[in-house]
């Protein structure tokens, strides 16, 4: 992975944590949270959504959308979890 890659890896990684967090209403992580939150979600879309069937393009928004879903899933889980 090139650096211009992982730049723009991790750009839709923040969009995606902070979106997810705006949607959860959650307070949000902070910049480097809300970056792990998005990468990881962008990770759980990728594992799920081809699954499913889904495919959102292969664009940068099809990529932020995508992470911003697995990023909503991640934070129902995390809350799930804390409340237990």
């Amino acid at each position: 992975m090139g650096g211009e890659s992982l730049l723009i890896f991790l750009l839709v990684g923040l969009i995606a944590g902070w979106l997810a967090s705006q949607l959860v209403r959650g307070g949000g992580f902070g910049l480097v949270g809300d970056l792990i939150v998005g990468v990881i979600g962008a990770f759980i879309a990728g594992y799920l959504f081809p699954r499913l069937g889904i495919s959102l393009g292969s664009g940068i928004i099809g990529a932020i959308i995508a992470a911003t879903v697995g990023a909503v899933i991640l934070l129902f889980i995390l809350r799930a979890v804390k409340r237990a």
